[in-house]
């Protein structure tokens, strides 16, 4: 109960919350002290998984109630519960990130690398790098290792395509083309100094359309290069202020669900055919601009 009375649910944000302070809290603690915590923390856990995998079979053994328990699975909190005490497996884009993360070092031991595109239709699409991107030996032994590590250990994946290693066209290089004398008659908003954007993350503005109206924008600066996005996901239209920018394989992940993006392009990895939406950028005598309105 909260200090003013209040008696309703804690939301699925306040509880992660609640769970990396705890977190936090814990990294801070003496040695000894965390060992203990640490030992009483498993022992819960310990408790919680067999108690869930009690109540997840007793649902799925019978079917009047397995439809309940499909519909329970559905939601974010309890997924995310069933997922952490490794009842129920993670999305096939998930799953795949993190068999490629078991790889990845010998990977990165010959000069190579893998990213993850998207998972569709039982195909997972990676891109290779480096050593990985190649005709010899050697490379073909690289893209073999990802090929069968992603069949073998992702269920859903039943084939691996190699995409071409090729920059996207939605990503503007600072050195972009000018645009033209009036720029706020076609609908563009000025953001600011490109030098001060923030390079390797996320940068949230809102600007002003033809019509005065506030969008909310998402800028993110890759190695300096830059793209922009109506700052909402695609799942509910939350704002992704938050989101998390993996540099590693490119991907920016939503703070609310979970959903996976890739960073480059916008195209939502967790549910395909999803994407963000794009806005043009540009860059003028040093400032960026971001076309906001027609």
């Amino acid at each position: 109960m909260s200090k003013d009375g209040d008696t309703s649910e804690p939301t699925f944000d306040d509880l992660a919350t609640r769970v990396d302070d705890a977190v936090n809290a814990l990294e801070g603690l003496e040695p000894a002290a965390r060992k203990v915590a640490e030992e009483l923390q498993g022992a819960i856990e310990a408790i919680h998984k067999a108690g869930l995998v009690s109540i997840v079979r007793r649902l799925r053994a019978e079917d009047a109630t397995r439809p309940a328990l499909f519909e329970l699975a559905a939601d974010p909190a309890v997924h995310l519960l069933l997922s952490l005490h490794g009842i129920v497996r993670p999305d096939p884009v998930t799953h795949a990130n993190q068999v490629l993360e078991s790889v990845r070092p010998q990977l990165h031991s010959h000069g190579g690398d893998v990213s993850l595109v998207r998972v569709e239709d039982g195909t997972a699409f990676v891109r290779l790098e480096g050593a990985c991107n190649g005709c010899s030996m050697s490379s073909v032994t690289l893209r073999n290792l990802v090929e069968e590590a992603l069949v073998a250990e992702v269920p859903a994946v039943t084939a691996v395509e190699v995409v071409a290693d090729q920059p996207s066209p939605t990503l503007i290089p600072l050195e972009s083309l000018r645009i033209g004398r009036d720029p706020a008659s076609e609908g563009w908003a000025k953001v600011g100094p490109a030098a001060g954007i923030a390079v390797d993350d996320l940068t949230a503005v809102s600007l002003a359309g033809d019509g005065g109206q506030p969008t909310d924008v998402l800028i993110v600066n890759v190695g300096q290069r830059l793209s922009a996005y109506r700052n909402e996901c695609a799942h509910e239209a939350l704002p992704l202020t938050d989101a998390m920018l993996d540099l590693s394989n490119g991907t920016l992940t939503c703070p609310w669900h979970g959903f996976c993006y890739d960073a480059s392009s916008g195209e939502c990895l967790s549910a395909p055919g999803a994407q963000l939406e794009q806005l043009p950028l540009r860059i003028d005598d040093g400032d960026v601009w971001v076309r906001v309105g027609q």
